[in-house]
C-alpha cells in the first residue's frame, strides 16, 4: 500500500485533540508513523481524543493555541516534522456568527503561521492545508462545486476558509513554487471535504452529535433546517484522500501540490430531514421535530462537491455509500454507549474500511 510509506515519519497533526485530528492520529499511528500533535485542549465532554486514549498513541503533543505565534513556530522547528497535516481550526458556522474575529484570526493567521514556520522550518516537507466545501461561492447550483470555482463565504466562518485558501495558494505561487522544489523541497496542498460523520463525535451543531445528545438523553432533536442538503460522507473518506494525497507528496510528486476536493459520490449527498430520521430507524429509535424558527442565521441550503480531480488524477474514491456510513456511525456509538472501548470501535472502522480501499 503506499500509505505504508508513513511508516516511521515525522507527522505533525495541528488540531490532533478534534474529531478528525484525533482519527486521523489513530490511523497514523497504526501505520508505524510517529506522530506528534500541537493543538487547544478537547473542548466537549465526552470526546473521541480522550475516550480513545489519543496521547498514549502520540510521540509528543503541545496543547497551546494556534494564535501563539512563537510556541507554534517553537514547536514545529523542534518536531522537524517529514509531513504536517493542519486542522486546527474554528470549525463552526453558527460560532462565527458569535466570535467573528476570533474565526478569522485562526483560521486565516493561524495558518499562516503554519506556513510561515515551515517556510524557516530548513527542510523537505510535505504539508497538507485542510479547508472546507464551504469555501466556494455558494450560488445554489445542483452540480458539485470544483477547484476550479470562486472561491467565497457568506457566514465569517465559510469566509475566513475562502481567505485560508487565497493565503495559501499565495504563500506555494510565492515561497513553494513547483519549478523550485528542489531549493525548498515543500509540497504544499489544501484539501476541501464534505460534511464529516462517524462515531465519537459530539461537537455543538453538528447534526449527528446533536442527534446523539437527543436520542440518548430522551429528548426529542430540533431541527432548523431539515430541506438542507449537504455532501454527507464518513470521517474515514477524506482522511484516506488526504493520506493519499500526502504519501504521493512524499513520494517525490510535486505536481500535486494545489487544490483538492475530497467529496461523496452524487448519492451522498441528502437533506437534513433524511440523514436524521434514517439515523435514528438504524439506532432503533429517536425523535425529530422539525422547527424552521430556529434557522435564524444564514447557511447555505445546497452544496455538492465534485470529487473527480481526485478521482482522476489520485485514484481517489470513496468506499462506503451513505448507508454504509450512518450504519457505522450509529453502531459506534450505541457500542460505546453500551460500554466498549471506544479505541477498539475505531480501530475496527479503520480495519474494516482499509480493507476495502483500492490503494
Amino acid at each position: 500500500m503506499i500509505l505504508d510509506i508513513f511508516k516511521g515519519k515525522r507527522i505533525l497533526i495541528t488540531g490532533h485533540t478534534g474529531f478528525k485530528g484525533s482519527w486521523l492520529a489513530i490511523w497514523l499511528s497504526q501505520l508505524g508513523a510517529e506522530v506528534h500533535g500541537y493543538s487547544l485542549p478537547p473542548n466537549t465532554e465526552p470526546n473521541h481524543y480522550t475516550a480513545t486514549r489519543i496521547h498514549e498513541l502520540l510521540k509528543s503533543e503541545f496543547l497551546a493555541d494556534l494564535r501563539d505565534r512563537e510556541q507554534l513556530t517553537n514547536y514545529i522547528h523542534k518536531v522537524q516534522p517529514d509531513c504536517i497535516f493542519h486542522l486546527a481550526a474554528q470549525p463552526l458556522v453558527r460560532r462565527s456568527y458569535a466570535e467573528p474575529v476570533e474565526t478569522f484570526d485562526t483560521n486565516v493567521m493561524g495558518s499562516i503561521y503554519v506556513m510561515d514556520a515551515v517556510r524557516t522550518l530548513g527542510k523537505p516537507c510535505t504539508v497538507i492545508m485542510i479547508t472546507t466545501d464551504k469555501c466556494y461561492l455558494n450560488v445554489n447550483q445542483v452540480w458539485g462545486y470544483r477547484e476550479c470555482d470562486p472561491l467565497g463565504g457568506h457566514d465569517p466562518y465559510s469566509a475566513s476558509k475562502a481567505a485560508a485558501e487565497i493565503v495559501i495558494a499565495s504563500y506555494r505561487d510565492s515561497f513553494f513554487p513547483q519549478e523550485r522544489i528542489s531549493e525548498h523541497g515543500v509540497h504544499l496542498a489544501s484539501v476541501r471535504a464534505g460534511n464529516v460523520i462517524g462515531g465519537g463525535d459530539w461537537a455543538e451543531d453538528r447534526i449527528i452529535p446533536d442527534a446523539v445528545r437527543a436520542v440518548t438523553s430522551g429528548k426529542s432533536l430540533e431541527v432548523r433546517s431539515p430541506q438542507a442538503v449537504r455532501p454527507w460522507q464518513h470521517v474515514l473518506e477524506p482522511l484516506s484522500g488526504y493520506m493519499l494525497l500526502a504519501a504521493k507528496m512524499l513520494a517525490g510528486d510535486a505536481d500535486l501540490a494545489g487544490a483538492w476536493n475530497f467529496g461523496p459520490l452524487p448519492t451522498g449527498a441528502a437533506t437534513v430531514r433524511e440523514i436524521t430520521e434514517e439515523f435514528y430507524r438504524i439506532w432503533g429509535k429517536g425523535n425529530v421535530v422539525y422547527d424552521p424558527s430556529l434557522a435564524n442565521l444564514h447557511e447555505a441550503a445546497f452544496l455538492r462537491l465534485s470529487s473527480e480531480k481526485a478521482m482522476t488524477h489520485l485514484g481517489w474514491k470513496p468506499v462506503w455509500n451513505l448507508s454504509e456510513t450512518l450504519s457505522k456511525t450509529a453502531e459506534w456509538y450505541r457500542k460505546y454507549y453500551s460500554g466498549e472501548d471506544a479505541r477498539e470501535l475505531s480501530l475496527a472502522d479503520i480495519s474494516e474500511y482499509t480493507t476495502e480501499m483500492e490503494y
